[in-house]
């Protein structure tokens, strides 16, 4: 892969070099107990709720990072600040089960996929763990906290197809402001203005695809709170049409922008595929003509 300016191709070693090792931050006896019951219950109304009380006699005591697999991966989850590490410790069975196997449904030799709000790495290191030796993926990250998380949890796996990239993805190459929710790291963005404000450094999609030398994307997910539009409205104005994702996962809500954003991608030549609780799955036609109708 080209060299990719601000990407950190050892994965910030020097600062991962102080992290413990994995397995350091074992789960005891009773804590995987605890995690073997949580994560066989099933997603219904009664396994979710034995689910969620089980898991509060972990987080009651829990003082450290635990170090455990999650789809066959290794991850140092930090659960007591971030609901995405909360949730694949105790029940990755819930952790968008359609959008996973809708990846995997699409993978081929050669895959490519970017990650774009890549939070801790479930979703690059479920591709990762998968697509095989060929398989690029790009995983990008503007939060320093969760990056240097990310890169950890890259680095443990050491994979050799992922590389991460701290920054935010937005209309201009700079930097902006990112606020940071410390309740729950997942949801920092840079577009809803609460929380503590940190200066991060920001490039435009198709830049960023450019000079990592992605000629095509097969899967794009863009998960970034409320800054999708600032991504994608540029990103079709300006990036060639070969470097169109031919399936996107974006993160979804009721708000009007969100809607917007669909209605963008559509009006490019997507049609929406499947709809989850948190997210729109799109793919883009095979003429590229819009799916409006």
């Amino acid at each position: 892969m080209p060299h990719l300016s601000g990407i950190d191709t050892g994965n910030n070693q020097a600062g991962l070099n102080q992290e413990p090792p994995f397995g350091t931050y074992a789960p005891s006896r009773f804590q995987r107990a605890v995690i073997g019951l949580t994560r066989t219950q099933p997603e219904t109304w009664l396994g979710k709720r034995i689910a969620f009380a089980a898991r509060r006699l972990v987080l009651a005591g829990l003082k450290s990072p635990l170090d455990v697999d999650v789809f066959g991966r290794r991850f140092r989850v930090h659960p007591e600040d971030n609901v995405c590490e909360k949730r694949v410790l105790f029940t990755p069975q819930f952790f968008d089960p359609v959008e996973r196997q809708v990846l995997t449904a699409c993978l081929h030799d050669g895959f490519t996929f970017v990650d774009l709000g890549a939070n801790v790495g479930v979703y690059s290191l479920f591709v990762a763990g998968l697509a095989g030796r060929n398989a690029r993926v790009l995983a990008v990250e503007p939060q320093p906290e969760i990056y240097r998380r990310l890169a950890f949890n890259v680095t443990a796996n050491d994979l050799g197809t992922i590389r991460t990239l701290q920054c935010a993805v937005a209309d201009r190459t700079g930097t902006l402001d990112l606020f940071i929710d410390r309740g729950n790291r997942g949801q920092s963005s840079i577009a809803m203005k609460t929380g503590e404000r940190v200066s991060v450094p920001c490039r435009t999609l198709d830049g960023l695809l450019a000079e990592a030398g992605f000629d095509r994307v097969d899967a794009l997910k863009i998960d970034i709170e409320g800054a999708e539009d600032t991504v994608l409205v540029p990103f079709f104005s300006s990036a060639p049409e070969r470097r169109w994702p031919a399936l996107i996962l974006l993160e979804m809500s009721s708000d009007r922008w969100k809607t917007d954003c669909v209605k963008l991608c559509i009006d490019h030549g997507y049609r929406i595929s499947q709809r989850t609780r948190l997210n729109v799955i799109l793919r883009r036609t095979p003429d590229g003509a819009s799916a409006a109708a």
